[in-house]
C-alpha cells in the first residue's frame, strides 16, 4: 500500500485533477437524472470546478452541491468534500459540509414533487447519505492528521540533531574550561614564580651574566605569562571548532556593535591607543554579554556604554533603564557574566554587576591599563 500511495504522490497534481474531471464527467453522463439546460449547466460548473479543488476548496464544493441534488451518490461532491477535509482544520465547517451534501443528496428534484414523497424514506436518505458524505471528509481528515504526524516527526529529529550538536558543543566546552582552569591554575601560576624569582635573581646577582640571563629569564617568563592569559581568555570564551581561527573583535568593532544590538544605545567615551588587544576583547566581549542580556531581559529599555580611563586603569559601563515592555521568561544561567567576570580575573581587573536603583542593570568591567 505505502508502494502504490509513493507511486500515486509522484503524478503531477495537472494529472490528477484532469483524470478527477474525467471520472466526474463520466459519471454525470451516466447517472444524472435532470437532463434539462439548466441541470445540465450546473453539472457541467460543477464537474469543471474540480480543476480548481486545490485552491479554492470551499467554493469547489458548493458549486458541486447542485449535482447531489441530480443523482443518488454524486462523485464530484464526494471529491471536492474530501479535498476540503484533507486541507481545513475548521471541524465545525467539515461537519456543515456533510449535512449539506447529506441534505442535497436525499432532497427529491425536482422539487416540485416533495410533498408526494415518503418522509421516512427521505429521512432514511438522509442518513444513508450522511454516512456516504462523512466517509471521504474522515478520510481527508486522517490524511491531514498523516502528514501533520510526518512532519512532527522530520522535526522531532531535527530538534535530536540540534541537541546532539548543542551536547557535544557543551562536552567541548567543558573540556576547553577545565584545561582553561588548569593552565590558569597551575601553568600560570608556576610561570609567575619564575618571573618573580627571576627578577629577584636579576637584583641580587652580581655578575653581569648572571644579571643578564635573569633578565631574559625574567621577561621570557612574563611574555609566556601573557600567552597563556591569551589562551586562557580564548579557552574560556570559545563554544566551537572554529574560534581559534576567526578573528578576536577588538575596539575597532564595537560602533558596529552597538548598532547592530537591537535596542536604543548611545556609546560615549574612548580609550586610549596603548591598550593592549586581550583589554580590548575584554571591553567588547563586556559590551557584547550586556547589550544581549538587555535585549533579552529588559525590552524597550535603553541602554549607555561608556569607555572610561582613570589612572593606570581603563574599563567600560554599561547601564540600561528599566524596561517598558514585559520581558519574555527566557533562561538565564549568568553564564555570561561568570565568564567575563573569569576574563576580568584572568587581566588582573574586575567585573561588578548589579541592578540600579532605577529599576535598570548595570555592568561595570574595569582593567589595568597594562594588562596585554
Amino acid at each position: 500500500m505505502s508502494r502504490a500511495r509513493a507511486l500515486w504522490t509522484r503524478v503531477p497534481a495537472p494529472v490528477v485533477d484532469l483524470f478527477l474531471v474525467a471520472a466526474a464527467a463520466v459519471d454525470i453522463w451516466l447517472n444524472l437524472w435532470d437532463d434539462t439546460r439548466l441541470g445540465v449547466a450546473l453539472a457541467a460548473l460543477g464537474c469543471a470546478a474540480l480543476a480548481f479543488r486545490r485552491r479554492f476548496p470551499l467554493a469547489v464544493f458548493l458549486l458541486t452541491l447542485p449535482i447531489a441534488l441530480m443523482q443518488d451518490v454524486a462523485l464530484a461532491p464526494l471529491v471536492a468534500l474530501f479535498t476540503l477535509a484533507e486541507r481545513s482544520r475548521n471541524r465545525p465547517l467539515l461537519a456543515v459540509c456533510v449535512a449539506l451534501s447529506a441534505l442535497a443528496s436525499s432532497t427529491p428534484w425536482p422539487l416540485a414533487g416533495v410533498a408526494e414523497v415518503d418522509r421516512t424514506m427521505t429521512l432514511i436518505a438522509f442518513v444513508y447519505s450522511l454516512a456516504i458524505a462523512a466517509a471521504p471528509v474522515l478520510f481527508g481528515q486522517l490524511i491531514q492528521a498523516q502528514r501533520d504526524l510526518a512532519r512532527r516527526l522530520v522535526e522531532i529529529e531535527e530538534a535530536r540533531e540540534h541537541e546532539r550538536a548543542l551536547h557535544a558543543q557543551a562536552v567541548i566546552a567543558r573540556e576547553r574550561t577545565l584545561l582553561a582552569r588548569e593552565m590558569h591554575d597551575v601553568v600560570s601560576h608556576q610561570v609567575s614564580l619564575i618571573a618573580v624569582r627571576a627578577g629577584a635573581l636579576q637584583v641580587a646577582a652580581r655578575d653581569a651574566d648572571a644579571k643578564e640571563a635573569a633578565r631574559t629569564i625574567r621577561s621570557l617568563s612574563v611574555d609566556t605569562l601573557d600567552e597563556l592569559r591569551t589562551m586562557v581568555t580564548l579557552l574560556r570564551a570559545s563554544g566551537g571548532h572554529a574560534t581559534e581561527l576567526t578573528p578576536q573583535p577588538t575596539l575597532a568593532e564595537l560602533h558596529k556593535l552597538v548598532e547592530s544590538s537591537g535596542a536604543e544605545t548611545q556609546l560615549a567615551g574612548e580609550l586610549p591607543p596603548t591598550v593592549g588587544t586581550p583589554a580590548q576583547r575584554a571591553i567588547y566581549r563586556t559590551v557584547q554579554e550586556a547589550l544581549t542580556n538587555v535585549r533579552k531581559h529588559a525590552p524597550g529599555a535603553t541602554a549607555s556604554v561608556e569607555l572610561w580611563q582613570a589612572g593606570d586603569d581603563v574599563g567600560v559601563t554599561v547601564i540600561n533603564t528599566r524596561p517598558t515592555r514585559l520581558s519574555l521568561s527566557l533562561p538565564g544561567s549568568q553564564h555570561g557574566l561568570i565568564g567575563l567576570r573569569e576574563r576580568a580575573e584572568i587581566l588582573r581587573g574586575t567585573l561588578e554587576s548589579g541592578p540600579t536603583a532605577e529599576g535598570g542593570y548595570r555592568v561595570r568591567l574595569r582593567i589595568p591599563l597594562g594588562s596585554d
